[in-house]
């Protein structure tokens, strides 16, 4: 058994959640080295996610996470919400018609969502940014897809090697973004952008329990 728009939106409202309740936290990570509202930013937008969801409930998960996109876009300012904008969006495209997501499936959204990040931020792994949470992510859902896991177990390892990655940016040097400028004085802090990335795989691999 797969997963379909029920888990979507599932993950959709854990996310909003964890940006309400983690607001405060991504604020203080976004002080030092960003524009410190990152976390009102994504608070907001996913508050008008849900708002859309409301309205306009979808029939799919690829058009829930395509909603999600154009409203991340339209209501995360800052780099955010392009680089979300885009991951979604990638990700829902992935996704298409399909009503029954298996674990391949699922694989390959998240690897088109972090693809979209990439294209979008030219960032890559090591320049302390959301790609450092995604590309450990990509790879370890792909891992347990390929050794034969399900869905659930796609998304755990994603969640946790996405936790593993935004912890790995505290002691690097920014190279990419606002927090490049500060040189040296970025080092020993948490990407902000990771952290947020991280809370939002963990509430995908929630929603699937």
């Amino acid at each position: 058994m797969g997963l379909d728009v029920h888990w979507a939106v599932r993950w959709l409202t854990l996310s909003a959640e964890a940006m309400a309740e983690h607001r405060v936290e991504l604020i203080d990570l976004d002080r030092p080295i960003g524009d410190s509202d990152h976390g009102e930013n994504m608070d907001r937008g996913f508050r008008a996610v849900m708002d859309k969801l409301t309205e306009t409930p979808p029939e799919t998960a690829g058009a829930a996470l395509k909603l999600t996109a154009m409203t991340l876009m339209s209501k995360v300012g800052g780099a955010a919400g392009p680089l979300y904008g885009t991951a979604f969006l990638r990700a829902g495209t992935a996704l298409g018609d399909i009503t029954d997501i298996d674990a391949a499936t699922l694989a390959a959204a998240l690897q088109a969502a972090r693809d979209g990040i990439v294209a979008r931020g030219k960032a890559e792994s090591g320049d302390k940014t959301m790609v450092d949470a995604w590309t450990p992510a990509v790879d370890a859902s792909a891992a347990a897809a390929d050794g034969d896991g399900d869905v659930h177990e796609v998304l755990a390892a994603a969640a946790e090697a996405a936790e593993a990655g935004a912890v790995s940016t505290d002691p690097m040097l920014a190279r990419k973004g606002r927090a490049s400028y500060l040189g040296e004085r970025s080092i020993g802090h948490r990407d902000p952008g990771a952290a947020s990335s991280a809370l939002i795989l963990r509430a995908a691999a929630a929603a699937a329990e």
